[in-house]
């Protein structure tokens, strides 16, 4: 079917700017961002994204429960209270709430709106959901099994006067790429616009990490940290040519500045090629400009038609997870680990399918506090039977109590094993996901797959001129002139490493390689690492294969989401060059 967007949308292409905010960046964020959004200054649209792989096993458990659920209930709960307010000030919202049942979220907003007497368009986006499918497309039998959609079914219902447009899983910045879309009356092959919207839509999706949440130099650039009490969450001033002005309201906290920007844009990419379903964003050819106090213009965005294949979130019950933390008090920290390590898994009468060991040296000689003298011995057991790592795991560790180290205490009582996640992510040929807009009528519009499509490809390393560094170095916290910001990609993790001064990126780009960081992180010693180099930003992206396992619900390590990893790394010393510390 032809697309409204192929139509040109003559009436609405001259407006500018599309002034777009978003109040959610995930399950569970600040529950009052909704109505603060909308009281705080002018929008035209408002986006929240409440979707992650997390929350799509998550939603899948609920969804189980109850076949009505599948959705993010607490977007009903802030939309009760604000879209009276929304509708009176002629806010569009746009949020990827639905999760596993848009159809279901569209018609609950429908009763609520009719509860509280308001008058509004309310249209969905499905298709997403390949669950009865999924057999049929080789991926198994998974819990739940989403394809990332674009933006267009978006258009489709704004273009029909949709007050309120709910989707599923779409990508993250597919929100706001379908509200501009639909503002300027763009057409599917616009990619530099495309992109340019897909790079504001990366950096506003996760609400106040653009504002000086998650925030490396926090310390420095906040030095009254009443600033970041209750930061403002951001808006994207959308120019039709695609470029954009990153800010937020006026007299709200935080701060929008070309490092809060460059963080969220490093956040949970990989390469200079960042693919969307509408447009791949070449992340290398964006250029930060301040545009004013809490102003950063995005510019020079250049798109490439998008691959032929969409991702697709798969995830799964790996069945069962238990796990004991041991503290250990005082000297001889190494030989109370083997003791009870021993202990354990000899009185075990069936060993679980997994069973890892972690100590953590938090412990320091000499310690003026028992807290500061202790360190953490922690277990975790998986296996397909609950049982083996219910309560026979939990009590045959208790069961050593007064027969183990001396000073034996453990964090938490015995318990059962609790179901845990693995997500895995697949990809399906663009034309054979349904992609379907419903319009406030009730009309389905169908939204053909892109028609020109382009193979992802590694952008080969560009050139970084050497300085030349014959001054004397200071061993110091790579976090001293580096930020970084780190997350997960399902069993990978990307770190992203940017430097503030022209000076300081040919040395970050010269000495931090695959090499030194798998000497800075030995936990990365032994997994595949790919380095990606971002000029234009100052910076260095690493994807690290594997670290985080099976995923987020799998919990592979102490940090699951891998949100410190970045942190970490801006911890370990290395030698800089005193000029470049000044």
């Amino acid at each position: 079917m032809t697309t409204a967007v192929d139509s040109g949308h003559s009436g609405v292409a001259g407006r500018t700017p599309a002034r777009i905010g978003n109040c959610s960046g995930f399950y569970g964020d600040r529950l009052a961002a909704m109505r603060e959004m909308l009281t705080d200054g002018g929008l035209d649209y408002l986006t929240g994204d409440y979707l992650a792989e997390l929350t799509m096993l998550i939603l899948g458990r609920d969804r189980m429960k109850n076949a009505d659920r599948g959705y993010a209930r607490t977007f009903l709960r802030q939309l009760e209270d604000c879209l009276g307010p929304a509708k009176d000030r002629g806010v569009r919202i746009v949020t990827n709430a639905g999760g596993l049942n848009p159809a279901g979220l569209a018609d609950a907003v429908r009763a609520l709106a009719d509860r509280l007497g308001i008058a509004v368009a309310v249209a969905h986006v499905e298709g997403d959901d390949l669950l009865p499918r999924a057999d049929a497309l080789g991926l198994g039998a998974p819990l739940t099994a989403n394809a990332y959609l674009g933006a267009w079914g978006i258009v489709e219902c704004l273009a029909a006067g949709a007050d309120v447009v709910v989707t599923g899983r779409v990508t993250d910045a597919s929100v706001t790429v379908g509200a501009a879309a639909a503002h300027f009356g763009w057409c599917r092959t616009d990619y530099d616009r495309i992109a340019g919207a897909v790079a504001a839509g990366h950096v506003i999706e996760c609400g106040t990490q653009a504002t000086g949440g998650n925030y490396s130099f926090f310390a420095r650039d906040f030095p009254d940290l009443a600033a970041l009490a209750h930061p403002g969450f951001p808006i994207a001033e959308i120019h039709r040519d695609g470029s954009s002005v990153i800010t937020k309201h006026d007299g709200t906290g935080g701060a929008v500045t070309r490092d809060t920007v460059t963080a969220q844009l490093l956040y949970e990419i990989a390469g200079a090629r960042y693919a969307n379903p509408d447009a791949t964003l070449r992340v290398d050819s964006i250029t930060l400009s301040a545009d004013g106090a809490d102003r950063v213009r995005i510019s020079g965005a250049k798109g490439e038609p998008p691959p032929p294949a969409l991702k697709v979130s798969l995830n799964s019950l790996g069945g069962f997870r238990n796990e004991m933390t041991f503290v250990l008090t005082g000297l001889d920290i190494d030989a109370k680990a083997d003791l009870v390590r021993h202990q354990l898994e000899s009185s075990l009468t069936v060993r679980p399918a997994e069973l890892d060991w972690a100590l953590a040296r938090t412990d320091h000689p000499d310690a003026d506090t028992e807290q500061t003298a202790s360190a953490l011995l922690r277990c975790v057991v998986r296996d397909p039977d609950p049982n083996t790592v219910g309560r026979q795991f939990s009590s045959a560790a208790v069961e050593l109590a007064l027969a183990s180290y001396p000073g034996f205490t453990t964090t938490a009582p015995p318990g059962d094993g609790q179901v845990y996640g693995v997500f895995t992510a697949a990809y399906v040929p663009a034309h054979e996901v349904p992609h379907l807009a419903v319009l406030p009528d009730g009309t389905r519009v169908t939204v053909d797959a892109a028609s020109e499509t382009l193979e992802l490809a590694p952008v080969p390393e560009p050139d970084v001129a050497l300085r030349s560094d014959s001054g004397p170095t200071r061993r110091v916290p790579l976090g001293t002139i580096a930020g970084a910001r780190s997350g997960d990609k399902g069993g990978s993790a990307n770190v992203g490493v940017w430097v503030r001064e022209p000076a300081q990126w040919s040395w970050l780009a010269h000495t931090l390689t695959v090499d030194k960081l798998r000497e800075l992180l030995p936990e990365a010693a032994d997994l595949p690492v790919t380095r990606h180099v971002l000029p234009n930003l100052r910076a260095v992206n690493f994807v690290i294969d594997g670290i985080l396992g099976q995923g987020v619900a799998y919990q592979a390590r102490f940090d699951p989401q891998a949100k410190g990893l970045g942190e970490w790394l801006r911890s370990r010393y290395v030698d800089i060059p005193e000029e470049l510390l000044e």
